[in-house]
């Protein structure tokens, strides 16, 4: 978005500023436990009508607020799943009542008056809060039967490759949560944790591209954080669902009970990715430094893989008080892949003026097989004080992984030119991360609060790899009976420590009456290392945060917000670990233990309006600006020596910091009903890339992504939805990466009262596979790697949810709640 874009924005905010005298706020909980009700819907109505002129959600604490109202008479209502709306008549705004508060609005359960009944209700696809954006996947029926990332593909401002990299604004440095916790199953490939989650688990999606002061300052992007369902409906209640497919298969179990002031949830879910396979073809033509040699590599392949994840857990929540709660949290994850493959080969070496020096065939065979295992275990407690707004939390959360990746490759030269050449290797590795933290809030003069806190990170990681090569005999195939010995050169243990220490203060703030709210806030973390990487040491650093995000409200249905956040993305341990990694000789790669922090400054402004139609629309820009940015760089070495081995035709690939990159852009999102059967939503991400490194001339890329979701209601239970999504081709420092473009189709019927439902679902039906060519360039070498990755797919799923909410009169006595000031 231009600067004269947002000018005219302030612009139109002047006519709504002129004509609104008044606001409404309060609070909703629970009457029995008086838990906040965060994701309640309050709407507004003028008094006779039956169209709402203003729709809002509550927050954490419950909490909402609609400002800038005209002089007059206002219905309010309040909803939230499981219990019984609340309307609240003859709210009146003039000019010698500026200001209306209700106060505490208690929702009463459905248990205490239904013996049976079923309960439905939804909140809106897409929430644009001040500090985050919110996903609700609940009527998402193209992701049903799928997982995590394909629920994420949906979300504006992220982007998901082929391979399930995951991009937001057009950064990969997200910090990813699963219910505001970090996760182990995170830490040994992201792709392939947010490819065991089935999206039938999946709550909510937030997405904090400029989080405050209060969360960690790691992730140059943001945090994205993956909410799993749960449930404040007393009694007993649940769902089953299941899904299968041509490519995948998908099931998950939730239970759910409430009685009293105990709470229970448990779940467990598990995926299979069917057998697939990837056709792979690569080709590099090289130069020699003299230039008079040209070297070429051609790569043919075929990659079967399967995938496999389960996951189970539970929690515990006790309303030990009014005022105090404690929750408590196990979680199991589990997923492994398996794959093999087989590639042909031929290296040629031709002289510049025609003659072949040489031309050697090959086949290499490999299998690999990987498992990561984490346990993720919490325990909260939050207590709030009869002053409003004022609340102590503390928690501690551990998550322990283990992962082991074993591997073996055989290459089997043609002609006998070479000896038979195999390697076999066992990769077993644990992660260990424990996070303690405590938090305050406080509101100090009206319009003013404060929040303080301290948290202690704490991780450590270990390593080991053992790697035999073959030494004599042998056969082609996996188990070819030849005899092995150690290769001390690929064979380590190294070990990695990390503990961060920081603290935070934010203040939230009313300025100019009601005209600017928002949070400022700074943070601070101190960042300890250690790391057995052979006498190299990683200097401690610290880390200062400053956050600003303030929201002006131009209307009760327009709002203007401001972000600024300076982030960091510390080096994980496979991008310090200097081990060299010969698998393949023709594709070296190595990490690089001298990696800096690399550091970032967020910048974002935004626009939101909503209609009485029902219709949305959100736009805004970001500027982001990165010192020592981080990048993959590939370089190639007609010989290249590991360990006093000399390895021919070599693509060495390592990270390193190459001075500075800006990012900036747009992003437009929003939602219309055409019909009240039809409806349109859609976004889009344009960005640019600009990198400044020295002795080189700037170099700029343009990139974008489109995404467009239809749906439409063909009867009351009954839904179909299309959506499609293209990514464009994106140039970087030394490759150009594809484009990507990908559509599914779905429909579902419900029954039984909305209890049972099946859906089908297709993606790509018309083309096998995705064509995905991948262009890498240095100064002596040119290669294409094209790959063909299967994405078709049928599946057919169902869900059904049962429960039965039981009558059960709470002796407590209630708390004395004077009543609402509302006329």
């Amino acid at each position: 978005m231009t600067a004269g874009s947002f000018v005219w924005l302030m612009a139109f905010a002047s006519p709504g500023l002129c004509q609104s005298t008044g606001s409404i706020s309060g609070r909703s909980v629970d009457s029995v436990t008086h838990m906040a009700l965060n994701l309640a819907t309050v709407s507004l109505f003028k008094e006779g009508s039956m169209n709402p002129i203003h729709r809002v959600s509550t927050d954490e604490k419950g909490g909402f607020t609609i400002n800038h109202l005209p002089e007059g008479r206002y219905r309010l209502t309040i909803e939230f799943l499981g219990y019984q709306a609340k309307t609240i008549s003859n709210v009146v705004i003039s000019s010698k009542m500026a200001a209306v508060i209700p106060g505490i609005v208690q929702l009463v359960p459905v248990a205490q008056q239904l013996s049976t009944a079923t309960v439905y209700g939804s909140a809106p696809v897409v929430q644009n809060k001040m500090d985050k954006l919110i996903y609700n996947p609940e009527n998402d029926i193209s992701s049903q039967g799928g997982v995590a990332l394909d629920i994420l593909r949906k979300v504006p401002m992220v982007e998901v490759d082929i391979d399930g990299n995951v991009e937001l604004q057009g950064d990969a440095n997200v910090r990813f949560l699963i219910n505001g916790k970090p996760s182990a199953i995170f830490g040994a490939n992201l792709s392939d944790a947010l490819q065991t989650i089935p999206a039938s688990q999946i709550k909510s999606i937030e997405v904090m591209t400029n989080p405050g002061a209060k969360y960690d300052a790691e992730g140059t992007a943001g945090i994205i954080n993956i909410v799993l369902k749960d449930s404040k409906i007393r009694g007993i209640n649940g769902s089953v669902n299941l899904s299968a497919g041509t490519r995948l298969e998908n099931t998950s179990v939730n239970l759910h009970a409430r009685n009293g002031h105990l709470g229970f949830n448990a779940f467990f879910s598990g995926n299979d990715q069917v057998n697939s396979t990837t056709l792979t073809t690569t080709n590099r033509i090289s130069y020699s430094n003299t230039g008079d040699t040209v070297g070429h590599l051609y790569q043919n392949g075929k990659n079967p893989f399967v995938r496999k994840g389960y996951q189970s857990g539970f929690s515990v929540d006790w309303q030990m008080a009014p005022k105090d709660e404690l929750t408590a949290t196990v979680d199991y994850d589990d997923a492994g892949n398996n794959g093999t493959g087989v590639i042909a080969q031929q290296e040629q070496s031709v002289l510049s003026s025609g003659p072949v020096l040489s031309d050697i065939l090959s086949t290499r065979r490999t299998v690999i097989r990987s498992n990561e295992r984490s346990v993720d275990m919490s325990l909260a407690y939050k207590k709030t004080f009869s002053k409003d707004g004022q609340e102590f939390d503390f928690l501690y959360s551990t998550t322990y992984g283990q992962n082991n990746i074993a591997a073996s490759q055989l290459t089997d030269y043609s002609d006998n030119t070479y000896p038979l050449n195999g390697l076999q290797s066992v990769n077993p590795g644990t992660d260990h991360e424990t996070d303690i933290s405590v938090d305050y809030s406080q509101p100090l003069v009206k319009g003013y609060a404060l929040e303080t806190g301290a948290k202690a990170v704490l991780e450590n990681i270990h390593t080991d790899a053992a790697t035999d090569t073959l030494l004599s005999g042998g056969n082609n195939g996996e188990n070819n009976g030849g005899k092995y010995g150690e290769d001390a050169s690929q064979s380590y243990h190294f070990s990695f420590g990390r503990n961060i220490y920081a603290a935070y203060v934010s203040v939230a703030f009313h300025l100019f009456g009601d005209f600017l709210h928002g949070k400022a806030g700074l943070r601070y973390e101190g960042t300890h290392s250690i790391a057995g990487f052979g006498g190299i040491t990683i200097p401690d650093n610290q880390l200062w945060a400053p956050s600003v995000l303030a929201e002006h409200t131009l209307s009760e249905s327009e709002s203007v917000k401001f972000a600024y956040t300076y982030r960091v993305e510390r080096p994980d341990y496979d991008d310090l670990n200097p081990f060299v990694n010969v698998s393949d000789p023709n594709n070296i790669s190595s990490g690089n233990p001298l990696l800096k922090n690399e550091l970032n400054h967020k910048f974002e402004l935004g626009y939101s309006k909503s209609f009485k139609s029902g219709a949305n629309f959100n736009i805004g820009g970001f500027y982001n600006y990165a010192t020592n940015d981080a990048q993959m760089v590939t370089f190639f070495y007609p010989v290249y020596t590991v360990n006093a081995v000399s390895y021919d035709n070599v693509s060495l690939t390592e990270p390193f910091n190459v001075a500075k990159q800006v990012t900036y852009g747009s992003t437009v999102s929003g939602s219309v009903p055409i019909t009240s059967q039809f409806n349109v939503r859609s976004n889009v991400l344009l960005k640019e890339f600009v990198n400044y490194m020295p002795g080189s001339p700037v170099e700029a890329a343009f990139s974008y992504k489109v995404s467009m979701n239809a749906s439409y209601q063909l009867a009351d239970n009954m839904m179909a939805e299309a959506f499609g999504s293209y990514s464009s081709r994106r140039e970087g420092y030394d490759h150009i990466r594809p484009a990507f473009f990908f559509y599914t189709f779905a429909v579902r019927k419900q029954l039984l009262h909305k209890k049972l439902s099946f859906g089908l679902t297709t993606t790509n039906p018309f083309s096998p596979y995705v064509h995905q060519l991948t262009t890498q360039f240095g100064p002596n070498f040119n290669q294409n790697n094209l790959r063909l990755v299967p994405l078709r797919s049928f599946g057919i799923s169902a869900s059904i949810t049962f429960g039965k909410l039981k009558v059960e009169k709470d002796d407590k006595k209630e708390e004395n709640i004077p009543p609402l000031p509302l006329e």
